[in-house]
């Protein structure tokens, strides 16, 4: 096969492709452009989640037409003139090749002028080639139209997700570059509507705009100084911490990255001090020297290598540990209060008494208990009769269970004849094959995903009303994903409104979840499918469900009566995968006498 050179167009086409990838990447380069120009307002309007219009508008300082006309060519930059310049980079930007890769796969309109020009120049470019240019009157700054996205790369047009997805993405864009600059004022508009408006602000305030007010109380500050890098920023308090959804955020220098090491330096300071399957949110804005670290290594620019990262890594975990010692609350003792606990003070002239001691001189502790234990232990002659009763109809009819051989000993008894809770976590049975431990809490959880999802798929979901409607602040992503979700909602039993700008009103909860945290909860299902985006209608609800039922199971350490543990077992036995739960996890173990014995051998 010859090799050929490709055509301008086509290397155009490849070289977008590493840098544009969906319209969040547009997004993206023109607000990073609008930072480094130093605009202090940036207004953002998609249409169509962007596959069909996207503006950026900033009152930096514009261009130049002459400069304007060659931020369209590849590699030209006002940033770095020679290779030094890459190892001290204080910009977003610096390959030049931004604007290019956009305007190779779409039609981009450029209106911009600068503070000492009278007009300003407006320029189209479409698929690299420059269509027309002309003065034109405009306010100091620059205003990018960006439409008809891949237009001619049908291939990338056809793997864009839903408009829910890429605006869910467009907005994650825009929240990494709002948290890095507090000192812009943003503002996002989809479809025509306001999804927010930041004005200046401080860091911690604009954290809160961001993602609600909970986050003020949520929030300790970390600041620490030092000859290789200074930290500064917020961490989640102790009790703040989330099993989904928490907030990570690095930013180097005014730059956002992604940093699984120094991730792992923020965890390991709450080591010890918050559970294993939670998170904490935290948002560390970390400089150092230009030269001390490698921007250019990734396209997207959010990887980025460190010197000396292991000390950095001491650093970051010290200067969290330090925070959480210094800001988290203490439980304090109220030396004031009136329910004092009575303790007793000895007196020396008290006379002390002899105590009594009673005994039963007929009690023999291996008389009687020992062959009653081993009567229950071991007889087991009417559990066989009826296990072989239920085994023997199976055969009769002629049918085949192809689930696991344990299920059946679920399956097999209405009303258990002895069973205890043993450290308020587990259910203790005896079966046939030995001794069944249920885990209480995996075993609801089952139990009520089961019916969440039954309900939901059968339109039968039954809504709760609530006294007082609640109302809360979603985040704007998450207020993206639920516009998305608000049908799924309605189908779990949720009587449930969009109020706009974020707002939603909760009028009514699906039966089972009474008394739960709805904030928490209904974040939590956001969360899920805003970390696992899925567009399938069945995938949704499987999510949300699993979310509702985690909330809602008994949880460990909650007594159960004799009848309540009856009736989670009932149940238990009717779910159609009575042995696991919705992730994967054993509800249940069985025992079998013999390996009990080893324990004593």
């Amino acid at each position: 096969m010859k090799v050929r050179v490709l055509s301008q167009s086509v290397a155009s086409q490849i070289a977008a492709g590493e840098v544009i990838n969906r319209p969040a990447s547009v997004v993206k380069e023109l607000v990073e452009n609008a930072v480094d120009a130093g605009a202090d307002s940036i207004g953002i309007f998609v249409t169509d989640a962007g596959r069909t219009m996207i503006q950026v508008i900033d009152n930096g300082c514009g261009m130049l037409p002459d400069d304007a006309r060659l931020a369209f060519e590849r590699h030209a930059t006002s940033k770095i003139s020679v290779t030094d310049d890459l190892y001290s980079l204080t910009t977003f930007g610096f390959r030049g090749e931004a604007l290019p890769s956009v305007a190779a796969v779409s039609e981009v309109v450029l209106r911009t002028r600068t503070a000492d020009s009278e007009t300003g120049m407006a320029i189209t470019v479409k698929a690299s080639e420059m269509v027309s240019q002309e003065t034109e009157v405009c306010p100091v700054g620059s205003n990018f139209i960006v439409r008809n996205l891949f237009f001619n790369v049908p291939a990338r047009r056809k793997f864009l997700k839903s408009n829910q997805t890429e605006a869910g993405h467009i907005m994650a864009e825009i929240e990494r570059i709002a948290l890095a600059h507090p000192e812009v004022a943003f503002e996002f508009t989809s479809q025509g509507t306001q999804l927010f408006q930041l004005p200046v602000s401080s860091v911690k305030q604009r954290i809160v705009n961001l993602f609600g007010k909970k986050m003020n109380q949520a929030l300790l500050p970390v600041q620490v100084e030092t000859s290789v890098i200074s930290i500064s920023g917020f961490v989640s308090t102790l009790d703040s911490v989330r099993t989904r959804g928490a907030k990570q955020f690095f930013f180097v220098n005014g730059r956002y990255m992604r940093h699984a090491y120094f991730h792992k330096a923020v965890l390991s300071a709450y080591e010890n001090l918050i559970p294993e399957n939670v998170q904490p949110s935290y948002f560390l804005f970390l400089k150092v020297a230009p030269d001390a670290i490698d921007v250019n290594i990734h396209p997207s620019k959010t990887e980025i290598k460190f010197q000396d990262e292991s000390v950095l890594w001491k650093i970051i975990m010290a200067a969290v540990k330090e925070s959480i010692g210094k800001f988290e609350e203490m439980p304090t003792i109220d030396f004031n209060t009136t329910d004092m606990p009575d303790i007793p003070v000895f007196d020396a002239n008290r006379k002390a008494t002899q105590p009594k001691v009673g005994y039963n001189p007929d009690f023999n502790p291996f008389a009687g208990g020992r062959s009653d234990f081993r009567s229950s232990r071991y007889n087991t002659d009417n559990w066989a009769k009826l296990y072989g009763d239920v085994i023997e109809d199976k055969i009769n009819e002629g049918t085949v269970s192809f689930r696991p051989a344990t299920e059946s000993i679920i399956q097999a008894e209405e009303q258990y004849a002895r069973i205890f809770q043993y450290a308020e976590r587990y259910i203790l049975v005896p079966v046939e094959q030995g001794l069944m431990v249920v885990d209480q809490h995996r075993a609801h959880l089952r139990v009520l995903y089961e019916k969440f999802l039954d309900d939901a798929t059968s339109r039968v979901a039954a809504s709760q009303g609530l006294l007082f409607p609640e109302m809360f602040q979603l985040s704007p992503t998450d207020a993206i994903v639920f516009a998305g979700l608000h049908p799924r909602f309605l189908a779990l039993g949720f009587d449930i409104s969009d109020m706009g700008r974020g707002a939603i009103a909760v009028q009514g909860v699906p039966s089972g979840v009474e008394g739960q945290d709805y904030e928490g909860l209904i974040t939590d299902m956001i969360a899920d499918l805003r970390i696992n985006p899925t567009q399938e209608e069945e995938r949704q609800l499987e999510s949300m469900a699993l979310a509702m039922a985690r909330r809602a199971a008994i949880p460990v350490g909650r007594h159960m009566s004799e009848s309540e543990m009856q009736e989670l077992l009932r149940s238990l036995k009717a779910c159609r995968m009575p042995s696991r739960t919705p992730d994967g996890k054993s509800t249940y173990v069985i025992k079998s006498d013999q390996e009990i014995s080893k324990w004593f051998d």
